[in-house]
């Protein structure tokens, strides 16, 4: 079990699909939870707080960064994101401001403004959720683009966190079955059987499955595991899949 008795954990996207997971298994190991969203979640709990905010608003992001700083959080799971799908020749610049903005600026300035505590109390987790698809997926340029810089982000804080007690990781979860997923993805499809086929283990992850490997690299017994990217994949990660 994590230690939480003092522990608040802020998580991006907590209100729905991957983040909402993360968010219950949180919860139900007695932590406090400092949830950022758009929206809010579908439940309600005594130690939930949610903050509703767009993370790739530069002018939230600096008030939402303040009152962060003031929780005195230690642990940071930057789990919001979009795919914004497109071919090459169709890629916009406004959707590779977008995801740039929300996958790696609003990582930077939430660790920054979690930093000191970290730091005061010395120790801290951060965990950002990138994907199977920063190794490469078609029509995905800027959502691997700035899926794999978050890999090169977290390996980079690893190093000069460490000597502060901050451990830095990445979970990379491949198809997960969430309301995201089955936008691109319909339910009950013949396109759905076909991705469940080409995955290794023969399903489509569910949420839960990233939030278990969330909870290991916050938990306190993990301070020797840092810079590392974990998939949760089924084994996709390991060759093509069929989207």
């Amino acid at each position: 079990m994590i230690d939480t008795d003092a522990r608040t954990v802020v998580v991006t996207g907590g209100n729905a699909g991957i983040g909402a997971a993360i968010t219950r298994t949180l919860l139900d190991e007695g932590a406090r939870v400092i949830n950022i969203s758009r929206g809010e979640a579908a439940f309600t709990h005594e130690r939930l707080h949610t903050i509703l905010a767009d993370l790739a608003d530069r002018t939230e992001l600096r008030r939402i960064g303040a009152d962060v700083a003031a929780s005195g959080a230690t642990a940071l799971v930057h789990n919001a994101g979009v795919i914004r799908p497109a071919p090459l020749e169709e890629v916009a610049d406004t959707d590779l401001d977008y995801l740039v903005d929300l996958h790696l600026r609003a990582a930077i300035h939430l660790g920054q403004a979690m930093l000191p505590a970290m730091t005061s109390a010395g120790s801290g987790r951060i965990v950002l959720i990138s994907s199977r698809g920063a190794l490469g997926l078609q029509g995905r340029t800027a959502y691997a683009a700035t899926k794999a810089g978050m890999v090169g982000m977290a390996r980079t804080w690893a190093l000069e966190l460490a000597g502060r007690g901050v451990t830095v990781n990445v979970v990379s979860p491949g198809p997960v079955e969430t309301d995201m997923f089955h936008e691109l993805i319909p339910a009950d499809s013949e396109r759905k059987r076909r991705v469940a086929a080409s995955i290794p283990v023969g399903r489509i992850g569910r949420p839960g499955d990233v939030a278990a490997a969330v909870r290991f690299f916050l938990d306190p017994a993990a301070d020797f595991v840092t810079g590392q990217n974990l998939f949760v994949c089924g084994g996709a990660s390991l060759g093509q899949i069929h989207l």
